[in-house]
């Protein structure tokens, strides 16, 4: 099933800047790269450059001025840290294609379009995740969460295919890493995205010491996420149907998935950052407003207060109606600010 729609763009420009160290983590990043706005997939895919430009504008208010801002680095890991979630033949085949420009665009769905400027956005984005765990795991770098407003998003990319507007799976990628590379050992995802991330549960679903906890519509693309989908009792997926809104999506994540995630007592907190439950977005029917993102973005710092030294790293996946999506993505940011 195809979630096709029509809307227009404009353009941006990306800050960066510096943070000294502090004693105490106490700031928030923001990690977004100009490669972000340049992956166009076309005119008719609701996934486009102008998600990325709405929410740089808006970030860019006084407000936001306290925001640590970094350019996404290419990470030195990139690739093995790819290749902890999906195939090598996977990644090797989107290479070729990104490498095969005459032939560019390609498209693997209805939805999901390599263009000449996807490639480099997609590693960037996997990168902007990488460099923002390596960030909150950095004790005297004073950071001590991130949100970072990639493009392509990454939650429904399965280990050989890119489906849904994805390529890489970024979260689990992060993830992963995390473990890897910082010695995590559990690492959640929390998932309010209203599509479910199929990619993502795929990814832990054999794990223990991975989490994923998803609210999403069903039925609704990509058709997974049924509360009988458990994993290896790491996986809890809270579905909402058509027509719900604040209580059903509080009432899921307070008697399902955040009591699950405190007895997890996660060292890492990771949020694929969906606006699209939002009550105004066309490619689903959930009702939420912009201050149920910052309610849920607060419980989630509360968790990881008590756990793991407010370590949080957030990152962009759907919201498809620019000023709901700009004014959700800044609810999200503001709470994240808030020491």
């Amino acid at each position: 099933m195809a979630r096709r729609a029509f809307m227009a763009g404009g353009s941006a420009s990306i800050l960066t800047a510096g943070l000294p160290a502090t004693a105490k983590p106490s700031a928030t990043l923001l990690v977004s790269h100009p490669a972000f706005a340049q992956h166009n997939p076309g005119p008719f895919i609701p996934e486009r450059p102008a998600r990325e430009i709405a929410i740089m504008e808006a970030l860019a208010a006084p407000a936001f001025a306290a925001l640590v801002r970094h350019e996404a680095p290419l990470h030195g890991a990139l690739r093995e840290a790819i290749l902890r979630v999906h195939a090598p033949e996977y990644f090797d085949m989107l290479n070729g294609y990104a490498s095969d420009t005459p032939n560019l665009p390609h498209a693997f769905d209805l939805d999901t379009v390599l263009g000449d400027r996807s490639w480099d956005a997609a590693l960037l984005a996997v990168s902007a995740g990488l460099h923002a765990v390596d960030c909150v795991f950095d004790k005297d770098g004073g950071i001590r969460n991130a949100f970072c407003p990639v493009r392509p998003p990454g939650h429904h990319a399965e280990a050989a295919r890119a489906m849904g507007f994805c390529f890489f799976s970024n979260v689990a990628i992060a993830a992963k890493y995390a473990c890897a590379a910082h010695g995590a050992e559990r690492v959640a995802v929390i998932d309010f995205d209203v599509h479910h991330g199929n990619g993502t549960q795929s990814a832990f679903w054999d794990e223990k010491n991975l989490f994923y906890g998803s609210t999403h519509e069903l039925p609704l693309f990509p058709g997974t996420g049924a509360v009988s989908e458990t994993g290896v009792r790491n996986v809890f997926n809270a579905p909402l149907k058509a027509g719900d809104g604040t209580v059903q999506f509080q009432l899921a994540m307070t008697e399902r998935i955040l009591p699950a995630l405190d007895d997890f007592r996660p060292d890492l907190i990771l949020i694929s950052a969906g606006f699209d439950a939002h009550e105004g977005d066309p490619l689903a029917h959930i009702r939420l407003q912009e201050a149920d993102f910052t309610w849920i973005t607060m419980k989630v710092m509360e968790i990881a207060d008590k756990h793991c030294d407010d370590r949080i790293v957030s990152m962009l996946e759907g919201g498809y109606v620019l000023k709901d999506l700009a004014h959700s993505a800044s609810a999200h940011v503001s709470q994240l600010m808030r020491v």
